[in-house]
């Protein structure tokens, strides 16, 4: 894995998608086996402490981006909810609502989206989730009725599928965090290689 950032606290790497994140011992975060893109680890349990705070904090600002299947109403959108494993598939978030009975335990979940372009069948959009649940943004999407392309949990049946596409078309693209020794820094990471050939093969709007 290309390291982006290294100091003696924190080390930042490109993550690429297949590789398990929760096989590392002091992960700041979690990223989905298969989302590839900025992913933080902390050298020390202290340093795992203070990166772990921002994020359930919500000081730490992350964006990523996704394609996803058909064309968003609105170019740009706030979606709030509650989120909770789904009662029907216990490898899935369900996204509840307030009034729902079922809903007394869940958690808050809140995703900011902006269309960044419109494919004849897809949109990229750029995600910014201000709050850190487990599939979030994979489960906003198709809450949406737009899931990531590619999802094949939260993917709905028979949706089209880019060609070569053998993922989710989800990758972190940015994270702003303060490390130790009290510098706000910001990492990035350029779209991966699948993803840069799947888009190029898209028909543009």
């Amino acid at each position: 894995m290309k390291i982006i950032y290294e100091d003696e606290n924190v080390q930042v790497l490109d993550k690429p998608a297949g590789v398990n994140s929760d096989d590392f011992e002091k992960r700041a975060h979690r990223l989905d086996k298969d989302t590839s893109g900025v992913f933080l680890i902390a050298k020390n349990d202290k340093t795992l402490e203070f990166l772990q705070k921002q994020f359930q904090d919500r000081e730490v600002k992350k964006k990523y981006i996704a394609l996803v299947v058909g064309s968003l109403k609105n170019t740009e959108g706030t979606i709030e909810t509650l989120l909770g494993r789904s009662p029907g598939d216990r490898r899935k978030q369900k996204v509840f609502l307030p009034h729902d009975p079922q809903a007394e335990d869940k958690r808050s979940a809140i995703t900011k989206y902006k269309v960044l372009q419109r494919f004849e069948k897809y949109d990229l959009i750029e995600v910014e989730p201000l709050t850190g649940r487990k599939h979030q943004i994979r489960a906003h999407m198709a809450y949406l009725g737009h899931p990531i392309a590619g999802d094949k949990l939260y993917g709905f049946k028979n949706q089209p599928l880019p060609k070569g596409l053998n993922r989710q078309f989800l990758h972190a693209k940015y994270l702003e965090i303060k490390i130790p020794d009290g510098q706000i820094k910001k990492f990035e990471s350029e779209l991966s290689d699948d993803l840069n050939l799947c888009l190029k093969q898209l028909k543009q709007i």
